[in-house]
């Protein structure tokens, strides 16, 4: 196996514990937001998309002859965990999930076009075609989010305003 295959096959891996990490966020984010019902099931919506995504990667990986890195997906959830228990105890956890969310779409964005232009080189048009398909739910997410940031803004500040009164 020459090396750039070697290296589409841990940037394959790299993924699938991405997609977990984005799995665990997700989770964690959407039974704490139900104050902002459209965000939720968006959240949830995508929720199901990550899924979805995982499991079309592990069969490109299965495909490939790779398998996941226990040690990359343990860590992805943990550093999830530890985001998720660190922005339940700040104040504004809707805020702090949409600027985090936000980012990593972006950051899952980046990966997937780097992973379609590698199998695109290598000659792996069915993965290039799976990482192509995941590339448009990742951004239609990160479009989505970036529509109702201002919205979500105005909303935990007039819910926090009347608090305060």
């Amino acid at each position: 196996m020459s090396e750039s295959e070697e290296r589409l096959n841990d940037w394959l891996r790299d993924a699938h514990a991405m997609e977990e990490q984005a799995e665990q966020m997700l989770s964690g984010m959407s039974s704490r937001i139900e104050s902002y019902p459209d965000l939720a099931a968006r959240v949830q919506r995508h929720l199901e998309e990550t899924r979805s995504q995982r499991q079309r990667l592990e069969a490109c990986m299965q495909r490939r002859g790779v398998s996941t890195s226990t040690m990359k997906d343990m860590t992805a959830r943990f550093t999830a965990l530890m985001q998720g228990v660190g922005g339940a105890m700040s104040g504004d956890e809707v805020m702090k999930g949409a600027l985090s969310g936000y980012t990593f779409e972006h950051f899952e964005i980046a990966s997937y076009k780097i992973l379609i232009a590698a199998a695109e080189a290598l000659g792996d048009t069915e993965t290039a075609r799976v990482c192509n398909e995941i590339c448009r739910e990742e951004e239609a997410m990160a479009t989505w989010m970036a529509d109702r940031i201002p919205e979500t803004t105005r909303t935990y500040l007039c819910a926090k305003t009347q608090a305060w009164t």
